[in-house]
């Protein structure tokens, strides 16, 4: 090989690296550094309904994040109203909208990052969603979720697209966002792997009946475990405490246990098992380059 091919540029102390290749220069989108992150894991008590009741345990959570030093703040599926709950058609509102622009306001008050499960209400149509705003309340992502169990809500939440599946360039790498059931399928999660996120979070709902605890802890930890380590990316998985109050799964036990774990599948943090609690965590996540071109499943406008 010519000695111009094996030319290495290097930045010091930054992100880029470029070849020289045959006297040209290319951009390059590999990894060539991490950066240590702290992610607040917000798993707080959803009550159904108690729309104000539950911003205010949002709003604590954050408090505590903030106080821990968390970069990003992650919180359970649909946090503001309570999952599976019909009342969502009335209380529910767009996103971007009223309950997302509050979502906002508190990051930029918290200057921290929040990725949060909430319900979406489009005219008559309602979407089990999760959002991404960074520090400044700019949205950057909104997904809808896929696997939506029909039969625990009349009528249930409308079906997200599968191409919303993405990630998004943050200042922290490429993050992306599903919600609870749609971890299941390996469909989704192939989709996931394909777009190489540095970083995934997941809302759950991980409810069961009380007997159930606590064997009902560890199939979460087995499912966060083996997406993480097919998708080669630190996974949080945040669930909530309280108890469902509609539906066939009503007095079914949501048991908190969320995690936080590694690229490579180990479990590197796991909360209370039935009880409130925010923990951050510090993780090590690659730097990158934005990409220089649309990538299929990167953010668009439409998910913005």
């Amino acid at each position: 090989m010519s000695f111009a091919n094996r030319v290495r540029r290097r930045v010091v102390e930054g992100i880029v690296v470029c070849l020289v290749v045959a006297g040209a220069r290319v951009p390059c989108s590999a990894l060539e550094q991490t950066r240590r992150v702290r992610i607040a894991v917000c798993q707080i008590l959803v009550i159904d309904g108690d729309k104000e009741g539950n911003f205010k345990r949002i709003e604590y959570a954050l408090q505590t994040a903030h106080d821990q030093r968390a970069d990003i703040a992650t919180f359970p599926e649909s946090s503001i109203l309570g999952w599976e709950n019909p009342d969502a058609y009335q209380l529910a509102t767009p996103i971007p909208g009223e309950d997302s622009n509050r979502i906002a306001e508190l990051a930029r008050k918290y200057h921290i990052m929040i990725a949060i499960g909430m319900d979406e209400r489009v005219q008559a149509t309602l979407y089990d969603s999760a959002i991404l705003v960074d520090k400044e309340g700019k949205l950057l992502w909104k997904y809808r979720k896929l696997r939506v169990l029909p039969e625990l809500m009349n009528p249930p939440y409308a079906v997200g697209d599968p191409a919303g599946i993405g990630v998004v360039d943050t200042e922290f790498g490429r993050v992306g966002l599903v919600i609870c059931a749609d971890t299941f399928g390996d469909e989704y999660a192939k989709r996931v792997t394909e777009l190489k996120p540095d970083l995934m979070i997941v809302p759950y709902g991980w409810a069961a009946a009380p007997i159930r605890w606590p064997q009902h802890e560890r199939d979460l930890e087995d499912l966060v475990t083996r997406r993480a380590r097919e998708w080669s990316a630190p996974t949080v998985g945040t669930d909530l405490v309280g108890q469902m109050t509609h539906g066939p799964w009503a007095g079914e036990t949501y048991g908190g246990a969320s995690l936080v774990v590694s690229s490579k599948g180990k479990v590197i943090a796991m909360l209370r098992d039935r009880d409130v609690e925010v923990r951050t965590v510090a993780i090590e996540l690659p730097t990158r380059m934005k990409s220089t071109k649309d990538e299929k499943g990167v953010a668009g406008k439409e998910n913005r």
